[in-house]
């Protein structure tokens, strides 16, 4: 029997599909949420396998008092998912500063706040999972999305930083790059306003937005076959190291690697004839 941390357990989002995905299989698990209240109802069935905790992953002191809370409970963590974040919308020239702040405390320094308190016990247990939701947007630039894309990009290179340091400690770090699925993501960006600070790119910014507002429910990504698929991955022989959720995501990370190597290809000559 595992026991499960997961960050951002919002109803209706990634994180209460892991939740009820470890505990169909037997494990036990550690939700955390900023509202927990929204999540009685909810784990009352599950009795003592299920622990709801409230957690603000932009607070450190908050982080640290959950995972040892967590810790006492049931003895360690096995599974941490960083689940935790969302995007807001705008420029990169215009995006308000507050925009740009938010989005990187939520987005990457929260998940290395959880990380790092997490991490001392699963070294002295030699034995763990980080799992790391990233977004298809952390390798292939979002228009209008910038930051996120930013933020997500950092998570891909700190994960793999990550995993070759924990590695001989038995850590292991995946990666997960869904798509556009069908939480309530998108119902986010309804009542949001444009604050875009540079007119020039309004329009641009407003037509995210409305795309966005537009799909929200009609997502391809079922959360549910998301989850099941990085647990998978987890249980595979040779676990991969990442894994892209969807077709439509799938498709845009082939056709980005692919066009990369090629223009790496072409200019072979350039990058070779740096050295001395």
């Amino acid at each position: 029997m595992r026991t499960w941390f997961i960050t951002g357990g919002t109803p209706g989002g990634f994180g209460l599909v892991y939740a009820e995905a470890a505990l169909d299989q037997g494990d036990r698990v550690v939700v955390t949420a900023r509202r927990p209240a929204e999540l009685r109802e909810w784990a009352e069935p599950y009795g003592d396998r299920v622990l709801v905790l409230q957690l603000d992953v932009t607070d450190a002191d908050q982080v640290r008092a959950a995972v040892k809370t967590a810790e006492e409970r049931f003895g360690g963590i096995d599974v941490l998912v960083n689940n935790a974040g969302r995007g807001w919308y705008g420029s990169v020239e215009g995006a308000p500063d507050e925009i740009v702040r938010r989005t990187f405390d939520l987005n990457l320094f929260a998940v290395v706040e959880v990380m790092r308190a997490v991490l001392p016990g699963m070294r002295a247990r030699g034995d763990g999972w980080i799992v790391n939701m990233s977004s298809v947007a952390g390798l292939v630039g979002a228009e209008g999305f910038g930051y996120y894309a930013a933020a997500k990009f950092a998570l891909e290179g700190l994960s793999e930083t990550l995993r070759q340091e924990v590695e001989p400690f038995g850590v292991r770090v995946l990666v997960v790059e869904p798509g556009a699925f069908r939480t309530r993501a998108f119902a986010y960006f309804q009542n949001e306003p444009v604050n875009e600070t540079v007119d020039a790119y309004v329009p641009m910014v407003e037509g995210v937005k409305a795309a966005f507002v537009e799909h929200d429910g009609r997502q391809a990504g079922d959360p549910v076959r998301g989850v099941q698929a990085v647990i998978n991955a987890m249980n595979a022989p040779l676990p991969p190291k990442r894994i892209v959720l969807g077709n439509s995501g799938y498709d845009a990370v082939v056709a980005m690697h692919e066009n990369a190597l090629a223009e790496l290809r072409a200019n072979e000559k350039l990058s070779r004839s740096a050295d001395f």
